[in-house]
């Protein structure tokens, strides 16, 4: 089946990647190619890769896709907010920058340390009970012991996904297993709303902004993510 989707797409850009920006072409059986360039040449693509140039027919490309990748930062020395004492712990002992932290916990919970969801997911990150028992969490609704539990979790799936933070929040919320199985982003509602969030307030909290889960800061019930689980 001919990409149909994709064409257009190209045809706007037709040629190639911008210079010195990375670009994954996802292929319909799951691989992700890393290319630092990529031409449309009729019903084919030639992809320049580490060590050489490739062709892949145009019907077996699923989508293109910008490399997003999360560069650590330093902790923020000025985050505010709740639980910004246990928030900058984390933050220092697990090296995953505290307004990231600060964004999950807008969105999974919205600062109530007591939120539970329709999976049974718990505290202000939102942990299964089994991902608290795989951190040695003994109270899943103490604050300090979630926020210490999920930024370790969340440390994790950056290292395990190379810092790229799109697919560790998609991790996070859907689960490691989906993700290895689609290759990206999991094609649920859910999780790329989910995704989009915490990216947004994260990026808000880096413009000076604090990390809210709606806008205005409205608050939404804890049941309506599926955090670090099955779906």
């Amino acid at each position: 089946m001919r990409l149909t989707r994709l064409l257009p797409f190209c045809a706007l850009f037709l040629a190639a990647a911008p210079a010195g920006r990375a670009e994954y072409i996802v292929l319909r059986s799951g691989q992700r190619l890393n290319v630092s360039s990529y031409q449309l040449l009729g019903d084919k693509y030639r992809l320049q890769v580490a060590g050489g140039t490739v062709f892949v027919a145009t019907e077996d490309v699923l989508s293109i896709e910008p490399e997003e990748v999360f560069t650590r930062l330093k902790p923020a020395d000025n985050f505010k907010g709740p639980f910004r004492e246990l928030i900058e712990a984390a933050s220092a002992q697990y090296k995953v920058d505290a307004d990231l932290i600060a964004s999950v916990i807008a969105v999974e919970s919205n600062f109530e340390p007591k939120a539970i969801s329709r999976r049974d997911a718990r505290g202000l990150m939102q942990l299964l009970p089994e991902t608290a028992a795989r951190f040695g969490v003994k109270d899943i609704n103490d604050p300090k012991e979630n926020i210490d539990a999920g930024t370790r979790y969340l440390s994790d799936l950056l290292k395990r996904y190379d810092n790229n933070l799109v697919l560790a929040l998609a991790a996070y919320n859907a689960g490691p297993e989906k993700v290895e199985r689609f290759g990206n982003v999991p094609p649920y509602a859910e999780t790329i709303s989910y995704v989009r969030r915490v990216k947004r307030a994260y990026e808000n909290s880096k413009s000076g902004g604090t990390p809210s889960s709606s806008p205005k800061g409205k608050s939404f019930p804890p049941s309506a993510t599926v955090p670090n689980g099955k779906m």
